[in-house]
């Protein structure tokens, strides 16, 4: 029975709205995001560098549709990353978690910290590209793509953006002071969220961020919430649920408006 309720759910969640199905309920209950996971398929690639890599796909109801990267946090690609790939595609997008981690899934913050040290910037930048490129290629895809990332990933969101440029891009709180030469190669907007009392993503990193796209002439569109880093995150103490839930409903009308559009 048990496990037929489980497919059930996993059915439910690639169907359902967001208002019937709380995201943050599923993030929050170990076992709906196991369900929620357990509906994506893993597929691999080798980069172009070489490298034989890992990511999990979730197709919407129809396609071809717009793609979503998404990019986990530095705890790796655990079942709350896939079970936000399962609602974009419940949102009508080809959603696809990649894995920077090797198959890694930190459950301490001293594994977290030292998974995200060990990455190598050259082979992730590569892992990223590689799979934009393969979603450019893939026959379920309409030729728009955006990236998403949270923390760890929020910062390589937006630099695989400005690698292989793409559509739309979105920073959960993740580092932005990437260089003028870097952002100057941006294709489609910046949405960005940021909290008040993150003592590393802070004002002045994000302002410079701010400053450097005017000066290449980039959009880049950033909201504060009264919050700390991690905020939207419900498996963290830190977990603001009204901001949490602003964000992604801002999340979701950005990428509308620049993936649909």
């Amino acid at each position: 029975m048990l496990d037929i309720a489980r497919r059930q759910f996993v059915r439910g969640l690639a169907t359902a709205p967001l208002a019937s199905l709380p995201l943050a309920a599923v993030l929050a209950d170990p076992r709906l995001a196991r369900a929620a996971a357990a509906g994506l398929e893993t597929v691999t690639l080798t980069t172009e560098g070489g490298k034989d890599v890992t990511a999990a796909l979730a197709l919407p109801g129809q396609t071809p549709a717009p793609a979503i990267v998404l990019i986990h946090e530095w705890w790796g690609l655990n079942d709350q990353i896939k079970s936000v790939a399962a609602e974009f595609a419940a949102q009508g997008y080809v959603a696809l978690a990649v894995d920077l981690y090797g198959g890694q899934v930190a459950s301490t913050t001293d594994d977290a910290r030292a998974f995200m040290q060990g990455v190598d910037g050259t082979v992730a930048s590569d892992t990223l590209t590689s799979w934009i490129g393969w979603l450019k290629r893939h026959k379920a895809v309409n030729g728009k793509i955006g990236t998403v990332g949270w923390c760890f990933g929020g910062g390589w969101s937006l630099s695989a953006s400005a690698a292989a440029p793409v559509d739309a891009t979105v920073v959960y709180y993740g580092r932005v002071n990437q260089p003028a030469s870097e952002l100057a190669n941006l294709k489609g907007p910046v949405l960005g969220h940021f909290a008040t009392r993150d003592g590393w993503i802070n004002k002045d990193m994000v302002g410079g961020f701010e400053a450097t796209m005017a000066q290449v002439g980039k959009s880049a569109e950033v909201h504060w919430y009264e919050a700390d880093h991690a905020f939207a995150n419900p498996t963290q103490a830190r977990y603001d649920a009204e901001d949490a839930k602003l964000a992604w409903e801002r999340t979701l009308a950005f990428f509308k408006a620049n993936l649909r559009g």
